[in-house]
């Protein structure tokens, strides 16, 4: 009888693949979601780490081109007044507001200072806004995947079982394709999720230094004007 069930059990075909087809329409559902998920995220994950290099690197270029001693009003014709990179956009938006609060005769409106600071702050809450895009989905799919997960593996348990009452067979060999199918569902939801939790944070915290790296460009060219004004 032991032998038996071994060799029935040994012509069960285990592969990933096998097993998904074996499934039921709502398992299959559940596991298509969840790789598309994972697909989705790690789509995000690469995006974010490039599109955070090349932030990296053009706030890099701007602040030595700030600090090279270039007058601001040329180093603003340079880049224009709507520049690619973020830092430029930030001092673009402060510069632009410092022109426009000249009157004809060269004085300066009242409030400029907080105008032009009010200006920088909408600027860096946009490009925080780019830096941050897409990780709602990550911790989305950390919080909810194993969740998913489990119930097409509840799910699929429930026919398993089913399946063996309808038989009347309690053999290992009738009870373990189901079982391993429903297992599938939450080794999937967790093969998506712990990526998502992992990079979630790591790319939430690298989004927050490059926008308090912004904050603190923005409160130095912010010093900066005050300098002139009170001059």
């Amino acid at each position: 009888m032991e032998a038996e069930v071994i060799g029935l059990a040994n012509e069960v075909d285990f592969s990933i693949t096998a097993l998904f087809w074996r499934a039921t329409i709502t398992v299959k559902l559940v596991m298509l979601m969840l790789i598309a998920a994972s697909i989705w995220g790690w789509a995000i994950i690469i995006q974010k780490f490039i599109n955070y290099r090349i932030a990296r690197r053009e706030a890099a270029e701007f602040d030595r081109a700030f600090w090279s001693g270039e007058p601001l009003d040329e180093l603003y014709e340079t880049i224009g007044s709507d520049p690619k990179g973020s830092a430029r956009r930030i001092f673009a938006a402060g510069m632009s507001e410092w022109r426009r609060s000249h009157k004809e005769d060269g004085q300066l409106i009242a409030g400029a200072t907080a105008r032009i600071d009010r200006s920088m702050d909408v600027a860096i809450a946009k490009e925080d806004g780019k830096l941050t895009y897409g990780l709602g989905f990550l911790a989305t799919v950390g919080a909810t995947a194993p969740f998913i997960g489990l119930f097409g593996t509840v799910w699929g348990i429930k026919h398993a079982f089913e399946e063996i009452a309808i038989a009347q067979n309690t053999n290992l060999a009738v009870v373990a394709p189901g079982i391993a199918e429903a297992l599938v569902a939450t080794a999937l939801g967790l093969l998506a999720a712990i990526p998502a939790v992992i990079f979630y944070n790591k790319l939430s915290a690298d989004a927050d230094r490059i926008t308090s790296g912004y904050e603190a460009f923005a409160d130095e060219f912010s010093t900066i004007l005050s300098r002139q004004l009170d001059a």
